[in-house]
């Protein structure tokens, strides 16, 4: 289920109060698909990392009240009011107490003298037992109390989330010409460092911090791996010597076309971030001197820069030419 999927589906079980358990490999972007789906429905979010806990922060500490019975005070970072998602993150990968501790929460949303408010659901997540992460496979018990949703990486939901997310159009440029790479994790290699989404977002965020020219690529192959590193290094030297856009946008007919493919698709990313109304007739200049599959992937992503750009005769004239290609 790609990310986009998920968040329909999790909207869809939060709204009837069943649990749901998401899987998937590290560094996908789990955590964050909760993050978002909570925040488009205006609920309160509280992740609790359940690798951490013991079973007795889950239960409480015991006090004995007025009448000398021993009550249960329950933590503090269960919700006692409101409406929102309790998320318990890395749930397998807690020892199986903790787990046993969460039956009673999960499908009766109680635990002892608590009462999860009525407003709250519970969702959980984890990585798959054959990613070779620390988990502990869970019991039948507590695996019968959930819906399991399975995530899978998409690229053209990750490209969405990246461009409104400001990451780098280096990253985004590469990952579209090499789209295998946004998610190739072996856990039979044992990898420390391996390309996922969580790590391109990382080297977005290395990018921004115009590291030394010289520790560029260790800093990137720690964080990727050293093959997906060097793939981005040789396909960075490319995107960085690219001729100004405003320089081909200005003379759209006469600016040179690469025959590179990997150059092609630089050009592509870096004109489609320019694209407006009113430059867009200058754009299609130039994409219709493209080979067609470049001539599609250039205007599709300048209308996703500005949607209104579907609305100017330079772009419905390209429509009717490249129609054929498009349906």
């Amino acid at each position: 289920m790609k990310p986009s999927q998920l968040n329909t589906a999790l909207k869809t079980l939060i709204h009837i109060k069943q649990p749901v358990f998401i899987w998937g490999p590290p560094g996908v972007g789990k955590s964050q698909v909760v993050s978002q789906t909570t925040q488009q429905m205006g609920l309160n979010l509280i992740d609790v990392r359940a690798v951490l806990l013991d079973p007795v922060d889950l239960r409480g500490l015991p006090y004995i009240d007025k009448n000398q019975r021993v009550c249960w005070s329950p933590p503090d970072f269960l919700p006692k009011k409101g409406s929102g998602i309790l998320f318990l993150d890395e749930l397998n990968a807690a020892p199986p107490l903790v787990q046993a501790a969460c039956y009673q929460l999960i499908l009766d949303r109680k635990l002892g003298e608590y009462q999860l408010p009525e407003d709250w659901s519970i969702i959980a997540a984890g990585n798959r037992e054959t990613d070779r992460s620390v988990t502990h496979r869970i019991s039948s018990a507590l695996a019968n109390r959930f819906v399991h949703l399975k995530f899978d990486v998409n690229l053209e939901d990750w490209l969405n989330w990246a461009k409104k997310n400001n990451q780098s159009e280096e990253v985004i440029a590469f990952l579209k010409f090499r789209p295998a790479l946004l998610h190739a994790f072996d856990p039979q290699k044992n990898e420390k460092a391996f390309p996922t989404p969580r790590s391109w977002e990382f080297v977005s965020h290395i990018l921004s911090g115009r590291p030394d020219k010289a520790l560029e690529f260790e800093l990137i192959a720690g964080t990727v791996g050293e093959g997906a590193a060097a793939e981005f290094s040789g396909f960075s030297r490319i995107y960085r010597n690219l001729p100004n856009p405003d320089m081909l946008l200005s003379s759209p007919e006469a600016s040179e076309v690469p025959e590179d493919p990997a150059t092609l698709y630089a050009v592509c990313e870096v004109l489609a971030s320019k694209a407006n109304k009113q430059n867009m007739a200058q754009i299609i200049a130039y994409a219709n001197r493209l080979p067609p599959e470049y001539s599609v992937l250039l205007v599709r992503d300048a209308v996703k820069t500005d949607k209104g750009i579907v609305d100017t005769e330079a772009f419905n004239e390209w429509a009717a030419t490249y129609s054929e290609v498009l349906i």
